[in-house]
């Protein structure tokens, strides 16, 4: 396997460990601020449709900014996809993290045995 785009959050306890186990098991990988270079409305789009998830999956529910914006009440209202995208691209932090992009799949948030059966 080539290299993945890894985007993370640094002071991110989560991305920490998720680069930490990348480093430990090998793993080649450009490493992307999220905050910083936040991802696009067309990447996001692009990662979405690569991912088979739900546009949801994308979506830091934990972070301030998406309670602060009432972000869960708009995916209900039905926001689409588009929208969706759009919305994440305006601020890194929306985005859930960490997050590893491949040449043919993508993973959101670090689960250890997800990221074993896509990276090793």
């Amino acid at each position: 396997m080539g290299e993945v785009l890894f985007l993370e959050y640094p002071k991110c306890s989560t991305c920490k460990k998720a680069k930490a186990w990348l480093d430990a098991n090998g793993v080649a990988y450009v490493d992307r601020h999220i905050v910083d270079d936040n991802p696009t409305a067309v990447e996001l789009a692009e990662w979405h449709a690569r991912s088979g998830m739900p546009i949801r999956r994308f979506f830091n529910t934990s972070g301030m900014l998406y309670r602060e914006r009432n972000i869960k009440a708009l995916l209900d209202a039905g926001l689409d996809d588009a929208d969706a995208c759009a919305l994440l691209a305006e601020n890194g932090m929306l985005v859930k993290r960490p997050l590893v992009v491949g040449d043919d799949f993508v993973l959101v948030g670090f689960r250890e045995a997800e990221w074993e059966r896509a990276l090793l």
